[in-house]
């Protein structure tokens, strides 16, 4: 069963290039990542939102220790005004089910 979550990253007003680029160089290699079928980046207003899917708890498991996230990790430190807000989420499905749910 997939595992959806929702990242929310809001840097400092004067970091938000600097969030953004590192978040950009970090995204090819969660693409690559095993298990990942969706880790889209969306920004608000200068906060930025990471909608993902992985294949299974595991695979998220496996993320959350990636050298991916354990560089950009380093690269936002000092650089966040809040901490990161990170949500598993479990799906209600409606309607039509191609369009219902992630």
């Amino acid at each position: 069963m997939s595992v959806v979550v929702v990242a929310t990253i809001t840097p400092k007003p004067d970091e938000v290039d600097a969030v953004r680029e590192a978040i950009l160089a970090a995204v090819p290699e969660v693409h690559a990542e095993p298990g990942c079928e969706l880790y889209a980046l969306h920004e608000a207003d200068g906060v930025f939102v990471m909608v993902e899917r992985w294949e299974s708890p595991d695979a998220l498991r496996t993320h959350g220790k990636a050298e991916a996230l354990t560089t950009l990790g380093a690269a936002l430190a000092g650089k966040l005004a809040a901490p990161l807000d990170v949500k598993r989420l479990t799906a209600v499905p409606a309607g039509d089910p191609d369009k219902g749910a992630i």
